[in-house]
């Protein structure tokens, strides 16, 4: 009998991180490929993996995610899931809303609202047919920072558990099973492991690339690395007599090699443009400079450092130098500068330490190697640590460690405010294991800003009610 065989196309990114500076050649591509499969009448699908917001890009700021949209459409998405940066660095309401432009679907099977229904803007999954009646289905999940999703009103499940259940629930209506997975390459490796019906896993998050995919048993994984620097393309050979897939195959697309034009660098230019206009706003004026240090303490130090005990009634914080990317002169302040001094998606926290603790915390902290230290990841968006800053925390003549107007002792406890990046367990292990409450949705620079407005009577704003971002 002679073969009867379908080719399907699936071209894929992830973790874009609105890094826009190759994103017209992303876009040309992708629609001159589409053109192309559609010329020889082969099926051709278009999927993002999530992370393509990234709200340290003014363009993503400004418009709170919605350009971002906008180029997905131009592009020609089918579909796409979401990464942790549109699930948690977004306040539940702006992500939404962060759809409801979009003409591709939203395909996330892992989210939920409180009382476990899913939210309108979303699928679970989603089957696609081809003009010859094949029939895709693709499922999306994304990682499960439970903490993070609880505190901004979602439910988050366990994704691998959840993927495999929806498969198993579309396994009669479905030829073909792709998993749109913002979970990390190790889930990823482990879901290919406990699923036979799965066919191909497009991956992200950990920023992990497969130049030529990876077969996990009968499963294969794609992905493209980070920050557009290459489009995935994956290619599926189904026998429609036999009724099963006969050859995947992965490859990628190096962005550097594809046609530049003129064109581009305005295009992106404008994007930047258009998110510093809408973000032209002022917010507060302050009297004096508050001017940046990465290695000692500073005015704009000890500016946030007192913002960050006001907002959030701690004893005392600590944070790290490296976070200002720059310094305010004098006069008003816009929601831009705050923006380019403070582009981290991190969110203020507190954590509860016994005296044990964070003696040890304030020990560890004087690690002379720290402040030159170049951090990648964790939310943090500048390069390197700087020194670490302590607002009320301080050591006596005598070598008492005092927090606030206490002295610090083993048996007692303290609440420190911190960034969430230190809860993570990578700086100060102690810290992963302490009572911690995350402040969302806000971020570093809204209590920076809440704090300038407070202080500056010209502003209207609501003392009583600091936290403007909140639901």
């Amino acid at each position: 009998m002679q073969r009867n065989v379908e080719t399907i196309h699936i071209y894929h990114t992830n973790d874009i991180h609105s890094h826009f500076d190759s994103w017209p050649k992303i876009s040309r591509y992708l629609h001159s490929q589409r053109q192309l499969h559609n010329s020889t009448r082969e099926t051709c699908f278009i999927f993002d993996i999530g992370d393509h917001v990234d709200r340290s890009h003014p363009f993503t700021e400004g418009t709170s995610g919605k350009g971002n949209v906008a180029l997905l459409n131009r592009a020609g998405y089918d579909a796409v899931t979401i990464g942790n940066n549109e699930g948690i660095t977004m306040s539940k309401r702006a992500l939404s809303s962060l759809y409801e432009g979009a003409d591709f679907d939203v395909i996330l099977c892992n989210l939920s609202e409180t009382d476990g229904s899913p939210p309108k803007w979303l699928k679970p999954y989603k089957i696609y047919k081809t003009a010859n009646g094949l029939r895709i289905g693709v499922i999306g999940a994304t990682a499960m920072y439970t903490e993070f999703y609880t505190k901004l009103g979602w439910h988050i499940g366990e994704p691998r558990q959840l993927v495999e259940s929806v498969a198993e629930q579309i396994r009669r209506s479905t030829d073909i099973i792709v998993c749109l997975s913002h979970l990390g390459v190790n889930e990823d490796r482990r879901l290919a492991e406990e699923s036979d019906l799965i066919d191909v896993i497009l991956g992200g998050h950990t920023h992990h690339l497969f130049p030529e995919g990876e077969m996990v048993n009968d499963t294969l994984l794609a992905a493209t690395g980070k920050f557009g620097e290459y489009v995935g393309h994956v290619e599926i050979q189904f026998d429609a007599n036999e009724k099963k897939v006969i050859e995947k195959k992965a490859e990628v697309i190096h962005v550097s090699g594809l046609e530049s034009r003129e064109e581009d660098v305005q295009e992106v230019n404008d994007l930047i443009h258009a998110g510093n206009e809408a973000l032209e706003e002022n917010v507060f004026y302050t009297k004096m400079p508050l001017k940046q240090q990465l290695f000692m303490d500073s005015p704009m130090s000890s500016f946030f450092g007192r913002a960050m005990i006001e907002y959030t009634g701690a004893d005392c914080a600590m944070f790290n130098a490296g976070i200002f990317l720059g310094s305010l002169e004098k006069g008003w302040v816009t929601k831009r500068m705050v923006h380019a001094l403070l582009p981290h998606p991190i969110n203020p926290c507190t954590v509860t330490l016994d005296g044990a603790d964070l003696l040890e915390v304030h020990r560890l902290s004087s690690n002379e190697t720290w402040p030159e230290t170049e951090i990648k990841g964790l939310g943090f968006r500048g390069t390197y640590m700087g020194k670490m800053i302590f607002e009320r925390l301080f050591r006596t003549d005598d070598g008492e460690l005092f927090a606030g107007n206490r002295k610090v002792e083993v048996g007692k406890t303290y609440k420190v405010a911190t960034l969430d990046m230190f809860t993570f367990g990578f700086f100060f292990p102690s810290l992963q294991q302490a009572e911690i409450e995350y402040h969302m949705p806000e971020l570093i620079r809204d209590v920076f800003i809440w704090y300038g407005m407070k202080r500056d009577s010209r502003t209207d704003l609501d003392v009583r009610s600091p936290h403007s971002n909140r639901e």
